[in-house]
């Protein structure tokens, strides 16, 4: 999963004359201001490079009698309200013979106001399996070597197991790894990864998800079901 750290530096200035805040105020309010930006712009170096701003120094919600301050990422007034669709709910394979593999797709589709757009992440219950508890694997690849952060190239009709891939529709969202016929097996539960990702918001940023599967023909008849869970989330 990709991780996105994010840096805090708070520097502190000590004078020995006073100094004081900028305040502001009228008949019906006095909004008293403890930090001001007053600096920012990229410091460098010959082993370093810094994009700095000195200014606020805390988040959150600050209110009394007649005044609010709402400060943060979190407040950025957007006209994209957030929202997340999945163009089908359940996904029926049909009738699967050994070595004939079958491939099925749906859309995820996000729309994301957010200062920092959104993220995607999905994962599976179990393995796909029968009621006589017989299963169907998660893909390892061709080569075996694809995982659920790792996406590998799965064309051969004699590999089995169950797996994805993500195709971009409309913007650029899918995680990157998916090359033309490269798949990933799906995390299991509580493990997750990420399928989407976006650090800008927009409407209805659209990604096409195909499913596979292919079994072998020692596979036990049966009616074989999992479920996939999408969760999206928008970015701060």
């Amino acid at each position: 999963m990709k991780r996105i750290l994010v840096f805090s530096l708070l520097f502190l200035f000590i004078f020995r004359s006073e100094a004081y805040a900028q305040t502001m105020k009228n008949d019906f309010f006095k909004l008293i201001f403890g930090n001001l930006n007053s600096a920012s712009g990229p410091v460098s170096g010959p082993n370093y490079k810094l994009n700095t701003t000195v200014g606020q120094v805390a988040q959150g919600l600050y209110s009394g009698t007649n005044w609010k301050v709402k400060a943060g990422f979190q407040y950025v007034r957007t006209n994209i309200p957030f929202s997340f669709t999945v163009s089908q709910n359940i996904i029926d394979f049909g009738t699967l013979t050994p070595t004939n593999p079958v491939t099925r797709t749906t859309n995820l589709t996000v729309s994301s106001g957010a200062a920092k757009g959104f993220t995607v992440i999905l994962s599976e219950d179990r393995p796909m399996t029968s009621s006589s508890s017989a299963t169907i694997p998660d893909t390892t690849c061709d080569n075996g070597d694809c995982t659920p952060d790792k996406a590998a190239q799965w064309t051969g009709s004699l590999t089995y197991g169950f797996g994805y891939r993500c195709d971009d529709q409309v913007g650029s969202n899918c995680v990157s790894g998916f090359s033309a016929d490269f798949y990933k097996p799906f995390p299991l539960k509580p493990s997750t990864t990420s399928v989407m990702t976006s650090q800008k918001g927009g409407r209805s940023k659209k990604s096409q998800i195909t499913y596979k599967v292919n079994i072998a023909g020692s596979q036990p008849a049966g009616v074989y079901t999992n479920l996939v869970t999408y969760l999206a989330s928008p970015g701060f």
